[in-house]
Formats: C-alpha cells, sequence, structure tokens
C-alpha cells in the first residue's frame, strides 16, 4: 500500500490522498470594473483540472483578504459577493470530481501595488489607475517597491477584522480548508521578521511581539471560521540570512518557526504548511526537497503536523517523505502545472488506488 495515496483527516474534512496542489498565483483576473478580483474561466479551468487529475486538496492561490491586500491589480479577492459567488460556482465542481477545496487567504503588505511578474513585478508607483498605498510594519521598502507607510494601529486592526471577514465568505462560497498565508515575505510574515519589522509598540521589538499580529489574526479567523473545519498556515521557516541559534537572531530563522509553531497549536490550527525565504533577497540552497527538513523538525517538535512543498517532482521521492513522517503530506506547484495529471500517473507508478477516482471518461487512458 502507498501511504501517499492513504486519505487523511482534519477536524470532520476528509482529503482522500496525500498530494495536493499548492496555492500559486495566476495573476488572471480583471482589474477593473465590478469582476475586480473575481475568478473566471482561466480559475476555474486551473483548479478544476486539478482535481480531476487526483489531487487531494485544491488550494487557490494567495487571496487577497482586502483591495490594498492584493499583490498586483490581476490578484483575486474574496472582500465581496461577487467574488465569493464565483468561488462557489468553481468549489463545486472540484468537489464533484472528489477533491477537498480550500482557500489560502493573504495580505501583500510593501510587495502590494506591483505589476504583474511577466511584466517586470515592480512597483505600480505613477499609474494612479491601479497604484495603491502599501503598508508594513514598518516604513522599510521591498526591493524597488515604493516604500510602504508603517502601518498604524487602527491599519492593524483592519488587516485582522478583514482576515475574519474573508474567512467568513469562505465558509458561504463553500470551501473546506482555509489556510492563513504568513510567508514569502507578505504582510504576516513582514511582522514575524526582525528584517522588516522595526516597530518598538507591542507589535514589534520582541519574539511575542512580532509574532502578536499572526496570533491575533490566527485567533479571529479561527473565532468565525466553523470549527467542523481545519485551519492551516502556511510559513516561512527561514529567511534563509542568519544560521544564528537562537530567537534574538537578525532574521526570522528555524527556532523560531518551531516555537511559533507551539503558539498556532493552542489557536487551534490543525496544519502548518512548510515553505522558506521571500522577506529579503537570500541565496538558497535549492535541491530537490530542499525545504523538507523544516516540515520534519515541525513533525518532530511541536504537536501540529506539517505537509512539505518545494522542488518535490518524483513519485517515490513524495512517497518516501510521507512514509518516512518528515510530513503527512506534499503540495505540490510548479509540477502540477507541468502535468495536471501527476497524482494519477504517481499512483501508477507505486501500484496505488488513486481516489478520487478517474472520471469514466478518462478510464480507458489509465
Amino acid at each position: 500500500m502507498s501511504v501517499l495515496f492513504e486519505p487523511i483527516t482534519f477536524r470532520g474534512v476528509t482529503a482522500p490522498n496525500r498530494v495536493w496542489m499548492a496555492p500559486m498565483c495566476q495573476y488572471s483576473a480583471d482589474v477593473t470594473g465590478r469582476d475586480v478580483g473575481v475568478p473566471g474561466d482561466w480559475h476555474r479551468t486551473h483548479l478544476v483540472t486539478r482535481a480531476i487529475g487526483g489531487a487531494g486538496l485544491i488550494l487557490t492561490e494567495a487571496t487577497a483578504v482586502s483591495p490594498e491586500g492584493r499583490i498586483s491589480p490581476a490578484d483575486l479577492g474574496i472582500w465581496n459577493d461577487t467574488q465569493t459567488h464565483a468561488f462557489a460556482e468553481i468549489n463545486a465542481q472540484i468537489e464533484y470530481f472528489g477533491a477537498v477545496p480550500g482557500i489560502q487567504l493573504g495580505h501583500a503588505g510593501r510587495k502590494g501595488s506591483a505589476h504583474v511578474p511577466w511584466r517586470g513585478g515592480g512597483s505600480l508607483a505613477g499609474d494612479d489607475r491601479l497604484s495603491w498605498q502599501t503598508v508594513a510594519p514598518s516604513a522599510i521598502g521591498f526591493g524597488d517597491h515604493t516604500p510602504p507607510a508603517e502601518a498604524t494601529a487602527e491599519d492593524i486592526r483592519k488587516v485582522v477584522a478583514d482576515f475574519a471577514a474573508a474567512a467568513e465568505r469562505a465558509s458561504r462560497a463553500a470551501f473546506k480548508v482555509v489556510e492563513i498565508h504568513a510567508a514569502h515575505g507578505y504582510l504576516l510574515h513582514q511582522f514575524l521578521s526582525p528584517l522588516s519589522n522595526h516597530r518598538t509598540d507591542e507589535y514589534g521589538g520582541s519574539f511575542a511581539g512580532r509574532i502578536r499580529l499572526l496570533l491575533e489574526v490566527v485567533k479571529a479567523v479561527r473565532g468565525v471560521w466553523p470549527a467542523e473545519l481545519p485551519v492551516f498556515v502556511r510559513v516561512s521557516a527561514t529567511d534563509w540570512l542568519s544560521e544564528e541559534p537562537g530567537l534574538d537572531a537578525g532574521s526570522w530563522t528555524p527556532d523560531q518557526t518551531v516555537t511559533l509553531v507551539q503558539a498556532l497549536a493552542d489557536l487551534g490550527v490543525d496544519l502548518v504548511d512548510v515553505s522558506s525565504g521571500g522577506v529579503a533577497s537570500a541565496r538558497i540552497p535549492v535541491e530537490p526537497g530542499y525545504q523538507v527538513p523544516f516540515a520534519r523538525r515541525i513533525q518532530n517538535e511541536t504537536t501540529v503536523p506539517a505537509a512539505a512543498v518545494g522542488l518535490i517532482t518524483e513519485p517515490e521521492q513524495a512517497e518516501r517523505i510521507v512514509e518516512s513522517g518528515e510530513a503527512v503530506a506534499v503540495f505540490l506547484g510548479r509540477e502540477l502545472l507541468r502535468d495536471p495529471y501527476w497524482p494519477r500517473k504517481a499512483a501508477r507508478v507505486l501500484n496505488a488506488q488513486v481516489t478520487p477516482e478517474i472520471p469514466a471518461q478518462y478510464a480507458r487512458a489509465f
């Protein structure tokens, strides 16, 4: 039997296997009019195809909790009814094909108000029609982006309220998993890392201050999200800029991540999705499975299950990660862009039965 294709249950939700689609921004929503941030034909095809392909959990791209929380004007959002209804229609199709629909909620902070990547990804500064003022823990810019405004107490309260309101809408859209994006240099990660957080109030300085906003967001989301549905959190386990041990190092470290996850456990977080980097330019030793050791630490040193992500491309590799207990599941990103049917092909390699079942129309190919 293949452990990669065994079901796994969190609260009242069972994913039929352990091969999950990672959130991947598509930058393909309309940017003007009533359809700003609304998932359309591209998103429907992108998400539902991976459900047909056999992924057990389908996570949307980072979906903004407010207009100013977007990375680019072409990002998805879930701050109004039009967006919510469009997601509900897609989720019905994902479930029809046997997969679990999940949403990643995010706020870009200082990395927002940017061009889409294939137009350079730089700041939109100077485009008064599409740009907006970004906020961050401190008025420290990222790369060539326009420096953000330092978030006020009112800004921080709004961020917490926006995440909670987005989670309520996600529930109405029939999502079964909500993931809070606290990684990749976006707003919640910006508060966590001393590289981007130079505040001296209760949301900065000490480790306890820097994790405060994330804990408040998790508590607010868990408070409105149905008790029978799981809450995940994506973290960047390291900024890749410091090898110094302990909680007072000059950047975010794996030690701090472990301590953070222990605090998240107390708030009802059901799984941590373990990535890395994004808050500053860094030399990252990219190789197959390069982030798996961070997931292993969470598995071994906390009570919260971890999922691994990052250059997981081969069926045997994914099977080893789960079978050895380094993670309870694997998220695939680029590999599922290259091959939407990777889970079904992997099951054949591992001599496993895939659930969800192959649609009858496609059975002759498998």
